[in-house]
Order: C-alpha cells, then structure tokens, then sequence
C-alpha cells in the first residue's frame, strides 16, 4: 500500500438513484425494489472473488484504494445502510448523521485488514441488509422517508437504489 493519501470523495451521488452511471453504467433506476436484496447478495459473492487475489491490497496508484480498502469500504456500507433503512422502518422520517467514508478507512486502517476476514464481515453484512429489504413489507414500508445529514430525502426504496449503486460502481472500480 502507498502512504499517498487519497483524495476525499465529496460530490454527491444521488443522481445515480434515477439515471445510468456513465462510468459503471449502473442503472439503479431500473432496478425493481424487490430484486435490491438478491443484487446485493450476488455482488457479495463477487467481492469474495475478488478478495481472493494475490494482489489485493496493492494499490493501483498511490491515490486509488486497493482492492482490500474498497472491500472494507463495501462492508462497511451495507452495515451503515442496514441501519438506517431499519432505522426508516421503526422511526418516522430518522436523520442519519454524516459518515465521513475516508476517515473511516483511516481510523480503521482498512489497507491492513486480513482478506480473509473482510470476505467473511463482508457477505455477512450484505446477508444482514439484503434480509431487511427482504423484510419490507409493501408500499406504505418501501416509501418510507430518511433524511441524511446534507438534506437529501431518501424513500427505503431510493436508498435500496442509492446503495445498489454504491457497491456495484465498487465492484466496477476494482473489476472495470
């Protein structure tokens, strides 16, 4: 791993809940919201895959995450995702405050994480947040509201869309 520290991420991708991604070429949009589940579960499977290669926590430039560290990353989203989508299906219109991703890798050092480990915390916690999409239960749930901490009002449904994206466009980016 480089000591070349990566550039913060700050644009937001909300977009990505209603138009293809030009560079994944991800349409979230057209994604039916009872499919979000078994997507997640699939892309999981393709992470174990991809944390199994010898090269998985070299950098592909010093400013690019490893394999490794957007693993970690993907973990880490489907556990930050399961809980404020079971935090929209208990409380009404919940605020989510700011997870500051690159601080994240830092503190958690996910360039040092064992593979092995990451593959395993990783399916575990796309299980975990595929069975609470799985568990949402028909229109009134799915159109439940959450406010993240810069404004953006997500449905469940929306977010189902917004986190597809999130781990495919990282599947992508270490596969594409």
């Amino acid at each position: 791993m480089s000591d070349m520290p990566i550039q913060p991420d700050v644009k937001d991708w909300t977009w990505a809940i209603e138009k293809p991604c030009p560079q994944c070429e991800f349409d979230a949009a057209s994604i039916h919201r009872n499919d979000i589940a078994g997507i997640i579960r699939d892309n999981a499977d393709r992470w174990k895959e991809a944390l199994a290669r010898r090269d998985v926590a070299v950098r592909p430039v010093g400013h690019v995450w490893s394999t490794l560290e957007y693993a970690c990353h993907v973990r880490d989203v489907h556990r930050i995702f399961g809980e404020r989508v079971r935090r929209m299906l208990l409380e009404d219109d919940p605020e989510f405050a700011n997870w500051d991703q690159d601080a994240a890798a830092v503190e958690d050092d996910y360039g040092s994480q064992d593979p092995d480990v990451v593959a395993g915390e990783l399916v575990e916690a796309a299980n975990a947040v595929a069975a609470t999409y799985d568990a949402v239960d028909g229109d009134e749930q799915w159109q439940r509201p959450g406010t993240r901490s810069n404004g953006s009002v997500f449905t469940v449904e929306t977010i189902g869309r917004y986190h597809l994206h999130d781990v495919m466009h990282h599947i992508w980016d270490v596969r594409g």
